[in-house]
């Protein structure tokens, strides 16, 4: 990849065009238009929507304590200068999680309503839920 074909991908990404329409508008592999864009910051709907950097005022600072970061060329950019505070953060901002896969069941069990998160072939809510309905309440010495 160029630097001139650098530059039109960076400027495609920022008017809203996809992999495909650059991959074609400057006849390279959609693969490594991709390649690009993840390495700069250019991914997925944060490239449409360019004036979203600009609603962090505090980038280039841990989002929980305000500690300045040490950002590294060509990898994903840091938000939390460490795990302790990645965690906390997270746990305090539960509704900022994005969890596409969550199911509902009601437990073979004992009839009560429970959610699974990534699994959706779930049956019991709960190790104790399964024993019981498996082997009688686990008793096995009969």
């Amino acid at each position: 990849m160029t630097d001139g074909q650098r530059q039109q991908t960076i400027q495609l990404r920022k008017e809203g065009c996809g992999y495909t329409a650059i991959a074609k508008e400057l006849d390279i592999s959609r693969d490594t238009v991709r390649s690009f864009c993840r390495r700069n910051g250019l991914a997925g709907e944060m490239a449409a929507k360019t004036e979203k950097a600009d609603e962090h005022p505090q980038e280039g600072f841990c989002r929980e304590c305000g500690k300045e970061l040490n950002q590294t060329g060509g990898v994903k950019k840091k938000v939390f200068c460490c795990r302790k505070c990645r965690e906390k953060w997270w746990h305090e901002h539960p509704e900022e999680i994005r969890q596409r896969a969550v199911y509902a069941f009601i437990c073979a069990g004992c009839g009560k309503k429970f959610t699974a998160y990534g699994n959706s072939h779930r049956k019991y809510c709960s190790h104790g839920c399964y024993v019981k309905s498996s082997f009688k309440g686990g008793d096995n010495n009969g």
